[in-house]
C-alpha cells in the first residue's frame, strides 16, 4: 500500500472518531468556567484604583485570558469535527505560522532561500502527515526533522555555494525546525497514542487538552506569581519577570490542579500521577519561555509577531508547548507501554 493510499484511508476510518467524548467534554466545561471567573476577575481588577493594583499585571492578565479564550475555542472546534486529522492540520498551520516568525527575526541569505522552500512547504508537511499516519509510524516521524532533516538542511545550504556564516545559518534553521515543527508535532500526536487501548481509559483528546491547559496555566501561573511574590528573578538579561519564587510557587498551584484534573477521568493517570506530570509540564514549559527570550533578545526583539492581540505573536503564547510536548507524549507513552500495560 503507498503512502498516498495510508493517507486516504485513515481518513476515511477516522470519520466514525468522535473526540469531544464524555470526560473531554467535563474538562471543556472546566475549563470555560475557569475562563468567565477569570474575564469576571480581570474586568474587577482592572477597574480598582492603579493604587491598590498594578495595572501593568491586571493587563497582561487580560490579555492572556484573551488568548486562551481564543485558544480553547479553536481546539473545541477542531474536536468537535469527527476525525483527529483536522487537529494534527490545526498543530500543523500553527507550525507554519510560527516558523515563519522564526525566521523572520533570523537574517537570511539569498542561498538559504531554496532551503527555506524545503523547510516550509515539505518537511514540515512531511512531519505532520507522518503523525496523521499514526502511531505505527512512530519510529519515522521521531527522525525525520532530527536526521534527515538535519542532514539535508546542512547539505542543501553547502550547495547552494554561500559558506559565509555557514554554521550560524544552519544552525539558525535548524533549532527553529526543531522547537517550532519538530517539537509541536509531539501535541496532536497524542491522539495517536493506541497504546491507551490496553487500559481502561477510553480517550485521547482529553489527553491533549490536559496538557495543553496544564501547559498554559503553569505559564500563567509562575507569571502570576512572579509579580505578586517574586523576589529573585532567574536571569534578569533574559527575562526580567521570571523569578524563582513565581517558578515554585506557579509549578506548586499547577500540581495541585492538574491533581485535582484526574477526578475529571480525561486521562489516564490518578491524582499523584497527574500531579507530576503537571509538574514535568511546568518545568518544561518555564524553560521553553527561557529559552525562547533569549532567543529574542539575542536577536533584540520584545516579540515575536503581533498576531494575537495583545500578546505578541504565535510563538510567544505556544513556547511552553513546544518545550512540554515532546517530554510529556514520551513519558506518557511510557506509562502505556510499561505502568498500565
Amino acid at each position: 500500500m503507498t503512502l498516498l493510499s495510508q493517507i486516504f484511508t485513515l481518513i476515511a476510518q477516522s470519520q466514525s472518531v468522535h473526540l469531544l467524548d464524555g470526560p473531554t467534554g467535563v474538562l471543556l466545561g472546566v475549563v470555560i468556567g475557569c475562563l468567565l471567573i477569570a474575564t469576571a476577575a480581570g474586568q474587577i481588577l482592572k477597574r480598582q484604583p492603579d493604587s491598590s493594583v498594578n495595572p501593568a499585571i491586571v493587563q497582561a492578565f487580560i490579555h492572556r485570558v484573551r488568548a486562551w479564550w481564543l485558544m480553547t475555542a479553536i481546539l473545541a472546534v477542531t474536536f468537535l469535527i469527527p476525525t483527529p486529522i483536522a487537529t494534527v492540520i490545526l498543530f500543523g498551520l500553527i507550525s507554519f505560522w510560527a516558523m515563519r516568525e522564526f525566521i523572520t527575526l533570523t537574517p537570511t541569505r539569498l542561498g538559504d532561500h531554496r532551503t527555506l522552500f524545503w523547510v516550509f512547504f515539505v518537511l514540515t508537511p512531511a512531519q505532520y502527515v507522518l503523525v496523521g499516519l499514526g502511531s505505527a509510524h512512530y519510529e519515522l516521524f521521531s527522525i525525520l526533522i532530527p536526521v534527515y532533516g538535519f542532514l539535508f538542511v546542512s547539505a542543501r545550504i553547502a550547495i547552494a555555494g554561500d559558506y559565509k556564516r555557514f554554521l550560524e545559518r544552519v544552525a539558525k534553521i535548524q533549532v527553529g525546525l526543531y522547537i517550532c515543527v519538530y517539537a509541536l508535532s509531539y501535541a496532536p500526536a497524542l491522539l495517536y497514542l493506541e497504546q491507551w487501548k490496553n487500559t481502561d481509559y477510553t480517550t485521547s483528546a482529553g489527553l491533549l487538552f490536559f496538557f495543553i491547559l496544564i501547559a498554559q496555566l503553569s505559564d500563567l501561573l509562575q507569571f502570576v506569581c512572579g509579580k505578586l511574590i517574586g523576589r529573585n528573578v532567574i536571569a534578569p538579561s533574559i527575562n526580567a519577570s521570571r523569578t524563582w519564587e513565581g517558578f515554585f510557587a506557579g509549578t506548586g498551584v499547577t500540581a495541585i490542579i492538574g491533581a485535582a484534573l484526574s477526578l475529571t477521568g480525561a486521562t489516564p493517570f490518578n491524582s499523584w500521577q497527574s500531579a507530576l506530570m503537571s509538574i514535568v509540564i511546568a518545568v518544561m514549559g518555564a524553560a521553553g519561555t527561557m529559552t525562547m527570550s533569549a532567543i529574542k533578545r539575542d536577536r533584540g526583539v520584545r516579540d515575536y509577531g503581533t498576531l494575537v492581540e495583545g500578546h505578541a505573536g504565535v510563538l510567544d503564547r505556544i513556547d511552553a508547548i513546544c518545550f512540554a510536548a515532546p517530554v510529556f507524549y514520551h513519558i506518557t507513552r511510557y506509562y502505556f507501554t510499561t505502568l498500565a500495560g
